[in-house]
């Protein structure tokens, strides 16, 4: 996950303060032909891009509506993946257009026109990697994880059809996201490496050591290094 950091402290949401504690995740996806982040998140950090039209949300109410998520996924100037957080996740955010927005951390993903397979793989892995991010940090499940029509659904959102529109394109659903989480969350954790020192000599005389490291290194042993008891 490519996690970064620019929270709107301009938009009316941020500055209204209300907390939540998270129960679920809401994923939504964006609507529009535009995968830049600088479209939505701003102003522009230096890897972001300059967004020339200034209707990123970083401000009192973007294009006079009361609308603010706790993150984007989408693409830097560069063409690369990354997601940039834009409220505390402990924030009401509002995204939902119901009661979700006080139960559940809410982000977009970036469209673009909806048939590019490699951007689609790269943000939902990307997006599979957050939800498993935020289900660690908040003691979530695979199973606390919704989309948007989902949430309409369970009459606790607007009526919305995202991500389903998108993800169907390419062969998923909210069903295969939670399972690919549920991957993430399951797999086993790395083993600390092992590490055995070999020693090759001991001496009173510290020039001595030197000496020995300096033809220890020379034989191709460039990590060996001075213990002093």
């Amino acid at each position: 996950m490519n996690l970064k950091k620019l929270i709107f402290t301009e938009n009316e949401c941020y500055k209204t303060g209300r907390k939540i504690k998270p129960k679920g995740i809401m994923v939504h996806s964006t609507g529009a032909n535009n995968p830049y982040l600088r479209r939505y998140v701003g102003p522009d950090d230096g890897i972001l891009g300059e967004n020339q039209y200034n209707n990123h949300w970083n401000q009192h109410r973007p294009s006079g509506r009361q609308v603010c998520v706790h993150a984007f996924i989408g693409k830097l100037k560069n063409g690369t993946v990354a997601t940039y957080q834009t409220l505390p996740w402990d924030h009401r955010g509002w995204h939902a257009g119901g009661d979700a927005n006080n139960s559940h951390i809410g982000f977009e993903i970036c469209e673009d026109n909806l048939s590019d397979a490699a951007y689609f793989n790269a943000i939902y892995k990307e997006a599979t990697e957050l939800c498993a991010h935020l289900c660690k940090l908040y003691d979530l499940t695979e199973k606390d994880i919704i989309g948007h029509y989902e949430g309409y659904q369970k009459k606790i959102a607007s009526n919305h059809g995202d991500p389903r529109h998108w993800f169907s394109r390419h062969g998923k659903s909210m069903d295969t996201f939670r399972a690919d989480v549920k991957k993430l969350l399951t797999a086993p954790t790395p083993t600390t490496k092992k590490l055995y020192h070999v020693q090759v000599g001991a001496y009173s005389v510290k020039s001595n050591a030197d000496a020995m490291l300096a033809r220890v290194k020379a034989a191709g042993f460039t990590d060996a290094f001075i213990k002093t008891d």
